[in-house]
């Protein structure tokens, strides 16, 4: 099986996703839309081969560079939490594989365009030729600090961030238009609390809506 084998076949077979939907279905992801983009989305392509018989499990993989590709119940659960409603212009804040930036990229009449930030560059390249090869052609990609964010294109109608820091960024609130919603992972290493910000014209407000555990988000970039 290569790398870019979006056919699948015996462990990636659509049957091997839609087994992980009805998972996901019986954890509590409502979304029809979300769902679906889980299922239609080949995650056996953005890990490495020799991991290629786990890509369906409900759990985090090393991608290389200390980083991991989250669980698919965090992905969806960050996906539906993000898409209340329609937000045509998505920021995401850490590329790592591209799996979950080809996810949002899978979601017509909820997402129009994707700009994804990925500071070290070998998991950018990649991540970029695995989604080109699904024809996801809605992505913008750039090599930058994530704490920065994208300030030429803001502000955004939403935004994602696929690694913790310690403290929200407010520069990433300021790039949020009137009425769009970011979801953040916040805390230390050990456990965060996944928490959505959304901007109203009183300013931002904030919950708490899981505990999750994800890499750190670090400042800089890495080539």
């Amino acid at each position: 099986m290569n790398k870019f084998d979006l056919a699948g076949i015996g462990m990636t077979s659509q049957r091997t996703r839609d087994r992980l939907v009805r998972r996901l279905t019986g954890q509590g992801i409502s979304d029809e839309i979300v769902l679906s983009a889980l299922s239609s989305v080949p995650r056996h392509i953005f890990v490495d081969e020799a991991l290629a018989h786990r890509a369906y499990e409900d759990s985090a993989l090393p991608i290389g560079q200390g980083q991991t590709i989250s669980q698919p119940f965090v992905v969806a659960l960050m996906t539906q939490t993000l898409l209340d409603q329609p937000r045509p212009r998505i920021l995401e804040v850490g590329t790592g594989s591209g799996y979950q930036t080809a996810i949002l990229a899978s979601l017509p009449g909820l997402v129009s365009k994707v700009y994804s930030i990925e500071r070290l560059l070998p998991l950018l390249d990649r991540a970029q030729e695995r989604i080109l090869a699904m024809r996801c052609y809605n992505v913008r990609y750039r090599h930058g600090d994530g704490y920065l964010g994208w300030p030429e294109d803001a502000p955004f109608d939403g935004i994602l961030v696929t690694a913790a820091p310690r403290s929200v960024p407010q520069v990433l609130l300021e790039q949020l238009a009137p009425g769009g919603r970011m979801v953040v992972p916040v805390g230390g290493d050990e456990i965060q609390e996944l928490q959505v910000f959304d901007r109203t014209e009183d300013g931002f407000s904030m919950q708490t809506v899981e505990y999750v555990r994800f890499v750190p988000l670090l400042k800089g970039v890495r080539q």
